[in-house]
């Protein structure tokens, strides 16, 4: 003990209190019973006691200093401005904010994927469903044939309704073949610009197109007009000399 004495006495400072800020303060009347507890009153066992004479003493240390400071005038609250830098460093935000990003992408795509698989599952379902009603209407309809053919039954409404399905099925057929005339965009082109005529079959044959043999030439039509020789019409007057001939006219040349 006179070691540990001896210790305290050599490192200790004596400093203004302004630079030490220690408080030694009891706990801080409490509100509901108008009275400080006594230390001795707290049970150590129950944590919500003890914690509680941890916040009092505490209360009562700041209710202690706060004066104090401001008699020294030393500010006691945080400017408007104040600017702190942050504990974590932008490289380590940044892999934070990744980290969500991906997180809230997987989590979009399972969404996706379980919306896929809904829509799957009500698919397969209507399948069923339209499955299950053309066989029952075919079994019906069988059934019915076997009573017809067994003599139960004189009536042929079976065929009937079948009939009447089929011609459904063509009128649907021809009212989905009707052809649309042009949109809002072409006749407004249309209108703009003019109509272009008629393009397909521009140059078909007519009548008086075929009557008419004016423009019909029979030497050129049968190979025998100027600059035609020989079989297969090669042009005669652009034939190229042999290589005997050419090295002669070279030769006369120098």
């Amino acid at each position: 003990q006179g070691g540990l004495k001896q210790c305290l006495s050599e490192f200790q400072q004596q400093l203004a209190w302004v630079e030490r800020l220690d408080v030694t303060s009891g706990q801080v009347v409490d509100a509901v019973s108008q009275s400080a507890s006594d230390k001795d009153a707290v049970d150590p066992e129950n944590d919500f006691q003890r914690e509680m004479s941890f916040y009092r003493q505490a209360q009562a240390a700041v209710l202690e200093a706060l004066p104090r400071l401001r008699k020294l005038h030393v500010p006691t609250r945080r400017p408007d401005d104040y600017f702190a830098e942050m504990a974590k460093s932008d490289q380590q935000m940044q892999k934070i904010r990744q980290k969500l990003k991906t997180k809230q992408e997987a989590m979009e795509r399972s969404e996706k994927a379980k919306q896929l698989r809904a829509m799957r599952k009500y698919g397969k379902k209507v399948q069923t469903e339209i499955l299950q009603r053309r066989q029952k209407e075919k079994k019906n309809m069988l059934n019915a044939v076997k009573k017809y053919q067994k003599g139960l039954s004189d009536k042929l409404d079976f065929l009937d309704e079948e009939q009447t399905s089929s011609q459904g099925n063509k009128k649907g057929s021809a009212s989905q073949r009707i052809k649309k005339g042009p949109n809002a965009k072409r006749r407004y082109k249309n209108q703009k610009f003019g109509f272009g005529g008629k393009k397909k079959g521009s140059k078909w044959n007519t009548k008086e197109s075929f009557n008419d043999v004016s423009s019909f030439r029979s030497k050129v039509a049968h190979n025998k007009g100027p600059g035609k020789a020989g079989k297969g019409g090669k042009k005669a007057l652009n034939k190229r000399p042999g290589k005997r001939a050419r090295q002669k006219m070279k030769s006369r040349a120098r």
